[in-house]
């Protein structure tokens, strides 16, 4: 069985973390290694970390999503690498059923799950109540419901390391964050590589959690500013994929 290097930039968001952490714990049968990048946080994130035992990374300041994901990504000892956001809970059976789907063929390279907060394909269409009720629901393994997108969100990106030796590691010019995630599916998919959406896997996502501390404006400002940066890069709009 295949072990997965976790790996979780987090920005003073302590509490989101240790609720992320304690979920893993108590929903992962895999072997995993949990890596937890800190963006230069003041709210205890560290000492949590230290208490937990948990590998961790200290950065002097927030450097942002895709910079904090490469720096994990180098430490990673595993054959499976997973970026997942400290805003996410996930629920039972969510690696078992998203690592059967990467390895179910070898030109899949990156997987992703349904989530409850997320643009594009990964929106469930249901009302959502509760995790542990969603989750009994849509995580029972079911190659049906798996289908090939064009991207998955970076809240949770599954991907095999072979991808990463092959397309590298994210583009930080979409640095603090917003559409380094597109960029690498864009890159999955240059290189040959299929991207899958398992539709048997639910994770709960609080949503934006590292950006709820800047104004709204700016946000909109930095997400437009990256989609002409990746539209200079690949010369396409990404919502066509969303």
């Amino acid at each position: 069985m295949e072990k997965t290097s976790i790996i979780i930039p987090t920005f003073n968001g302590r509490e989101l973390l240790k609720n992320c952490i304690y979920s893993i714990k108590q929903h992962t049968e895999q072997p995993y290694e949990i890596i937890v990048v800190d963006n230069g946080s003041s709210d205890g994130t560290v000492d949590f970390c230290r208490q937990e035992q948990i590998s961790f990374i200290s950065l002097s300041s927030n450097m942002g999503f895709p910079v904090a994901c490469n720096k994990g990504m180098k430490l990673a000892s595993s054959d499976a690498l997973l970026l997942l956001n400290n805003d996410v809970i996930v629920s039972k059976n969510w690696l078992k059923n998203m690592h059967r789907c990467l390895y179910s063929r070898k030109d899949i390279a990156i997987v992703g799950p349904l989530t409850n907060y997320a643009s594009g394909k990964q929106q469930i269409e249901m009302p959502y109540t509760n995790l542990e009720e969603m989750s009994v629901q849509l995580n029972e393994p079911d190659s049906t419901k798996w289908q090939q997108v064009d991207r998955i969100v970076g809240l949770c990106l599954l991907f095999k390391r072979e991808l990463m030796e092959r397309i590298g590691l994210l583009d930080e010019r979409f640095s603090p964050g917003h559409y380094e995630d597109d960029d690498y599916c864009m890159r999955a998919r240059n290189a040959g590589y299929r991207i899958i959406l398992a539709g048997d896997v639910f994770i709960f996502h609080h949503g934006s959690a590292s950006f709820v501390q800047q104004e709204e404006s700016k946000v909109k400002q930095l997400i437009e500013h990256n989609r002409l940066k990746f539209m200079e890069k690949w010369g396409i709009d990404p919502s066509v994929y969303m």
